[in-house]
Parts: C-alpha cells; sequence; structure tokens
C-alpha cells in the first residue's frame, strides 16, 4: 500500500511498518513522513504499527492546486487510516504542522477511532499574533517567510529556516551540516504551491475551539528553546485548554527536537503508548 487516494484523487504516499496497534505520525512544514523515520522504526520495533504518509503537496505525494486548509488535510488523515485499516484503536501524533491536522481530525471527525494522540512541537492551538493571542508570532514573520521562499526558496530553507528548526547559532550547533542538507532537500520536494499555501494554513488556522474535542489522553512535547513555535502560544496554551493532556517540556531544545532529542522523545513516545 504505497500510496492512498484521497476523496478528491489526491495520491498520498504512504509508508506502514511493523504490525500491532496503529500509531499514525504526521510529519511538520515543509518535511515529509521521512523525518519520522527513527521514532517509526522503533516503534515498529516495539510491537506497533507506524504509519506515515508525505502530506498532499510534500514528499512523494502528488501536488494538487487546492485543498491545503485543515479541514481537507483531515480528511486525508481520515482517509489514510480507513484505507490502512487503521481506523480502530489508533493513536495519532502530530510534529509541527501536523498537529493541526490532530486537533481538527478530532473536532471534524469526532476523534473516530482514536484512543491517544500527540502534539510534538505543535502549532497548535494558535500561532498568529493577535490581541487575544499576545504570546502568539507577529503576521511581519510570517510575511518574511514567504518572501524569502518566493525569492530564493533553496537558499532560504538551507540558510535561515532549517538552522532555525534545528537551534544552529554562531557558537553551538546541535546537528550536522549533512542534518541540515538533508532536512532542506526534503523540504525541496514540496511544491511551491503546497509550500505557501500550508505556511498560510498552520500560521492563521485558530484551533482553540478544536481543543475540547480532545477527549483522550493526550501528549503534549515541546522544547522551551523552541524559536519556530514558541512554546507560550502553543504547548503551555494547549495543555491549559484539553483536559486529559500530559505536557513535558524539554529544557533548552528547539523545535527540530524529534532529531537534537531523539532518543528521549522515542522514549517518552513509547511510555505514553504504554510500552
Amino acid at each position: 500500500m504505497p500510496y492512498v487516494k484521497t476523496r478528491d484523487g489526491t495520491d498520498l504516499y504512504v509508508k506502514d511498518w511493523g504490525s500491532g496497534r496503529p500509531v499514525i505520525l504526521l510529519h511538520g512544514w515543509p518535511l515529509n513522513a521521512d523525518s519520522w523515520d527513527a521514532q517509526a522504526m522503533a516503534l515498529a520495533e516495539a510491537g506497533f504499527r507506524a504509519i506515515a504518509y508525505d502530506r498532499r503537496g510534500f514528499g512523494r505525494s502528488g501536488q494538487p492546486w487546492s485543498g491545503y486548509d485543515y479541514d481537507t488535510l483531515s480528511d486525508d488523515l481520515a482517509d489514510v487510516m480507513k484505507a490502512a485499516g487503521a481506523d480502530q484503536d489508533a493513536t495519532i501524533i502530530g510534529f509541527s504542522m501536523g498537529g493541526g491536522e490532530v486537533a481538527r481530525y478530532m473536532s471534524r471527525h469526532d476523534g473516530q477511532g482514536v484512543v491517544a494522540a500527540g502534539l510534538i512541537s505543535s502549532v497548535v492551538p494558535y500561532m498568529l499574533k493577535t490581541d487575544d493571542n499576545p504570546h502568539g508570532t507577529p503576521q511581519s514573520t510570517f510575511d518574511q517567510i514567504a518572501d524569502g521562499i518566493v525569492k530564493d526558496r533553496p537558499k532560504f530553507f538551507r540558510h535561515t529556516f532549517v538552522p532555525q528548526f534545528y537551534g544552529v547559532g554562531y557558537i553551538t550547533s546541535p546537528v550536522s551540516d549533512d542534518v541540515v542538507e538533508y532536512s532542506t532537500n526534503m523540504a525541496l520536494m514540496a511544491g511551491l504551491k503546497p509550500t505557501l499555501a500550508c505556511a498560510e494554513a498552520f500560521s492563521h488556522t485558530d484551533f482553540r475551539p478544536d481543543l475540547p474535542a480532545f477527549r483522550v489522553p493526550t501528549l503534549i512535547v515541546h522544547g522551551t528553546g523552541d524559536q519556530t513555535v514558541p512554546i507560550d502560544a502553543s504547548a503551555r496554551a494547549a495543555a491549559a485548554g484539553i483536559s486529559q493532556s500530559q505536557l513535558v517540556e524539554y529544557d533548552g531544545a528547539p523545535h527540530g527536537l524529534n532529531v537534537t532529542e531523539s532518543d528521549r522523545l522515542t522514549r517518552d513516545l513509547l511510555t505514553f503508548l504504554g510500552h
């Protein structure tokens, strides 16, 4: 089952490893399912069925002109779960942008078949700075991101976004140059339209109304040093709004903690899943 065709005819590339209780892994922007490989392999080896897929417009999936809103993206998740036969006793875990798909699935699809959820470095509940969301990110920051992508996408991802993603600075570099190059290559597999449209979606979608739909145990993991999705407007606010949540803060960790804190994240996921 390398591909699943969604209800609007878009082909999504799916990786399905192992057997057992299904754990569906939703990747961040602007990467693809490969960014979950370390955790997916560990989950499969621990007796779970790890399913990760490339979001529409990214990686090896189709690149339609439309469908980059969270209603459609959550429908894509529902279609993958159904096609894979993973729509019962499932755990859905979203990294960064993927957290929004988890939230919208819980509300739009009433959390059907889901027994647990995870939000890792997630954009939930609301990224944009507004009068009632003072810890959010200013619109000017998102304008700069879009401008950088349009003017020189390879340069923007290689020298600006990806290094920040992993907390690379002038003095410290928690990942190798090879990891930065690898992640940049993943980002460049996405189409320009999906890249811009999804940035608009994750930066402007307000998931605060979706939080009451989380009626299952929910693990929230976030780095206190995250400069891409600052913790106050995301994980801490999500934990306050999700009744069965467990917030785990990684002191000083950047956005890409699935790489910089890979072993710790894997252990926390396995503990949460009851392994």
